[in-house]
């Protein structure tokens, strides 16, 4: 997984279908690791590209840990590197990082609240929710997510109270998953009606190991559980990620140039719109997931993808799409 083509993501760069249009960005991560770098200045370098992003969402990518502090308290440093971007930023953008999405373990029983008390105090008020990944998968091909989950954590009684133990805070709770495990999040979410859920990445509808030779089935356990859980009013969806070839093998990482917003939109335009004709406009919204969406995609060419995606939509539908549902799950004014 490639994400620092700079030279061949900016063959792809596009005009702004609608330039005005306000954008919440809330999913993009930061790092400055194993020769990639997505800092502040490369944010801003995205940001003011002619799309109108005023506010982005930091989500949690195991950056800057502590190295030499109790294991529960090493994405601390994650929280305060954010921080100290955020306030970076600030020098010399337009765009605001307004909210922090760390990782704490859900799991960890009577030591939680004083965990999320830390990362609350070290946000200075930027901590929105916790993401604590489960993606798991028995297939060798299919890797299982950074936070290293064991089979069916979701539904451990610690992780259900830890889940449940984030409303106090109100703070949300994002699911990071394969769409195969939307069973054990719905369970999850009829549990903890309190905690606002947001999925990740449209529930990771996998073309990858077993299931690249099965997308008939795999569309339909992904449609299956996904119409349970719109049932459930704390449940909301994050559309984006499909710049990952790495999961959905579009194959666009070998072009000799990335695809076009048209192209992007001619092979997720039939599930984004029902995604957001089965959750409603109210509790969908649109994300970069960048720099990960780098590997394939430009920035501009995710966010012109979604705009002719939803080109016939109302000026009110697009301002949930674009910024107002990820404003008010992560209390963005």
């Amino acid at each position: 997984m490639k994400l620092d083509r700079l030279d061949w993501i900016q063959l792809g760069e596009e005009t702004p279908v609608d330039a005005n249009l306000r954008i919440v960005d809330p999913h993009h991560h930061l790092w400055d690791r194993g020769g990639s770098r997505y800092l502040a200045e490369e944010l801003h370098e995205d940001t003011s590209k002619g799309h109108n992003v005023t506010n982005t969402v930091f989500i949690e990518c195991k950056a800057e840990y502590r190295r030499n502090s109790q294991e529960r308290f090493r994405s601390l440093g994650e929280t305060e590197f954010v921080v100290k971007e955020a306030e970076r930023l600030e020098e010399f953008s337009e765009t605001k990082i307004s909210g922090i999405v760390g990782f704490v373990d859900l799991g960890l029983g009577e030591e939680l609240e004083e965990v999320l008390v830390a990362h609350d105090r070290s946000s200075y008020g930027l901590m929105r929710g916790v993401r604590h990944a489960t993606a798991w998968s028995d297939d060798p091909e299919i890797s299982i997510a950074h936070t290293k989950p064991t089979k069916g954590v979701m539904g451990s009684k610690l992780f259900l109270k830890g889940v449940s133990k984030l409303s106090e805070f109100d703070f949300s709770f994002d699911a990071w998953l394969y769409f195969n495990q939307l069973p054990e999040l719905l369970y999850l979410a009829r549990v903890t009606p309190e905690t606002n859920i947001v999925i990740n990445h449209l529930a990771a509808p996998l073309k990858i190991g077993k299931w690249a030779e099965t997308p008939q089935e795999v569309d339909e356990i992904w449609r299956s559980n996904l119409q349970e859980l719109a049932n459930c009013e704390n449940v909301y969806l994050k559309i984006g990620g499909i710049g990952m070839d790495n999961y959905f093998a579009n194959d666009w990482v070998n072009q000799t140039k990335p695809p076009t917003s048209d192209e992007v939109a001619s092979v997720w335009k039939e599930k984004i719109l029902w995604c957001i004709e089965l959750f409603g406009t109210h509790r969908c919204m649109f994300e970069s997931n960048y720099p990960v969406d780098r590997q394939t995609l430009p920035y501009s060419v995710i966010w012109n993808c979604f705009q002719k995606v939803t080109d016939s939509f109302t000026e009110s539908e697009k301002s949930d799409l674009f910024s107002s549902t990820a404003c008010t799950v992560y209390r963005i004014p």
